[in-house]
């Protein structure tokens, strides 16, 4: 058997293990669905990406798993902005309309509107 017949027969779909679809795309604001804070994502991760210290300080009790979408977002609480890492399975749609009140909107982000951040034309791939 060739090197491309043996190539040709593998099935792609069984080669890849099976990935979550992401819920929320970049603009979305967002709220987590235990703390009190929401954000705008600015960036996805298809599945964890961040460091295993990072992972095991999440207590056992309300960890996520890793097999899922995970997002960058830019957010904020009543008492500061910050930016946070939070799994798909954390987040829902924040329904208030409200835009962020965070320092680093301007740096990605044109616009605000239906309760959507529109991503500045620099940063589109």
């Amino acid at each position: 058997m060739s090197n491309i017949e043996r190539f040709s027969s593998v099935n792609p779909s069984s080669a890849l293990p099976a990935m979550a679809q992401a819920r929320f795309g970049i603009g979305d604001v967002v709220r987590h669905r235990l703390f009190d804070f929401r954000g705008v994502v600015f960036d996805v991760d298809p599945v964890f990406a961040n460091s295993e210290e990072w992972y095991e300080a999440i207590p056992e009790a309300i960890r996520p798993s890793k097999d899922q979408p995970f997002y960058h977002l830019l957010a904020e609480n009543a008492e500061q902005s910050y930016i946070a890492y939070v799994s798909q399975q954390n987040l829902m749609h924040d329904e208030s309309e409200e835009p962020i009140d965070h320092p680093a909107i301007g740096a990605y982000f044109d616009g605000f509107e239906d309760g959507r951040y529109a991503l500045r034309p620099e940063h589109r791939h």
